[in-house]
């Protein structure tokens, strides 16, 4: 059924997973966009469970969930029917093999199976044997490139006809999120305006995405005073100068928290200066859309060594806050090309 090669597969899903690393998606985490398509879809279709799954070649990642609400013995169904499954511990992500939305992506193409017993190659599906899920709909999520990042989904414990109204109908509710990855693709072309001014700035400047803080981004400073760092490395490890500082501890506050938080005088030894340094740290949360949580962090170390430079480093980062706001609260995502060095390790 899948129309793709093992090798293709893999390729595919390396695609998938540089694009949704792109658009901040490549991790696992809900958020209100999707879950209202995955409950829109539940209500539709009458399921009683739903999803927006984003999928990688190593997981995927249900950013929108709808399960019944309820306690086990008194759940209902989207149209308030009673059930009598348990889902308290469905989790947002699986291996990336699981279920039936993996043969969807491949496909190229929605997958509807009324009864998954009718069909040997499914009828063994973990999905089925964990959920008792009996019959299937899953539609391919395409992004506004045209690239496939995954699928909207239904399921149900019983067998069920997906009807040509209903499967339609799943295939415009998936379209309506072309217009998210519009957003976030705008926004990045905002971002890179704003890397053009971080690039000739006189202090350290970093991006980095979610709660590890995967460095995104650094600018020339930056690895002069601190390093140079592979792109996409855990922020902890790699820099473990400002790990002893107390620096990312603060960006884990302005991560949690939603709020800008600021680490003052912060002594480090740098690449660039025969003395130790003393730096405040201004750290600030950043989205990839308006209604999105916290992706990442912005950055700004501002040298406290003198008045000028401090006042100047202060005004550049509210400026930088102040952008950032104005694109929705930000937008936290790499170049459309990818790098794979910021530069060599000192």
């Amino acid at each position: 059924m899948d129309s793709l090669s093992p090798e293709e597969l893999r390729l595919a899903g390396e695609q998938r997973r540089l694009r949704l690393q792109i658009l901040g998606l490549n991790s696992v985490g809900a958020e209100a966009t999707f879950d209202r398509v995955a409950r829109l879809a539940a209500g539709f279709t009458q399921s009683p469970l739903a999803m927006v799954n984003f999928i990688s070649d190593e997981q995927q990642m249900f950013r929108g969930m709808y399960t019944p609400p309820g306690d086990p013995g008194e759940r209902t169904d989207a149209a308030g029917n009673a059930v009598t499954f348990d889902l308290s511990n469905l989790t947002r992500e699986a291996p990336g093999d699981y279920g039936f939305c993996p043969h969807a992506v491949a496909m190229g193409s929605q997958l509807a199976l009324d009864d998954v017993f009718d069909y040997p190659r499914f009828k063994g599906n973990a999905l089925v044997n964990d959920l008792g899920v009996r019959s299937y709909l899953g539609t391919p999520l395409r992004d506004n490139t045209g690239m496939i990042l995954g699928t909207v989904c239904v399921a149900d414990f019983k067998p069920r006809t997906w009807d040509a109204q209903t499967r339609e109908g799943m295939k415009e509710l998936a379209d309506t999120l072309l217009s998210e990855f519009r957003l976030r693709d705008s926004l990045l072309a905002q971002q890179q305006e704003l890397f053009a001014v971080f690039d000739g700035a006189p202090f350290p400047i970093m991006l980095t995405e979610g709660p590890e803080h995967l460095l995104r981004y650094a600018n020339g400073k930056q690895g002069q005073a601190f390093g140079m760092v592979p792109q996409f490395s855990r922020g902890r490890h790699v820099l473990p100068g400002l790990e002893a500082i107390g620096v990312f501890n603060a960006m884990d506050d302005a991560f949690r928290n939603g709020q800008t938080t600021t680490l003052s005088g912060g002594r480090i030894k740098t690449y660039d200066s025969p003395s130790p340094q003393e730096f405040d740290f201004l750290c600030t949360p950043v989205r990839t859309s308006p209604t999105a949580p916290v992706s990442g962090i912005l950055t700004v170390a501002m040298n406290a060594g003198g008045q000028n430079s401090a006042t100047q480093s202060h005004a550049f980062a509210a400026n930088v806050q102040q952008r950032f706001e104005q694109m929705g609260n930000g937008a936290l995502a790499g170049s459309n090309t990818p790098v794979d060095f910021f530069g060599p390790r000192h």
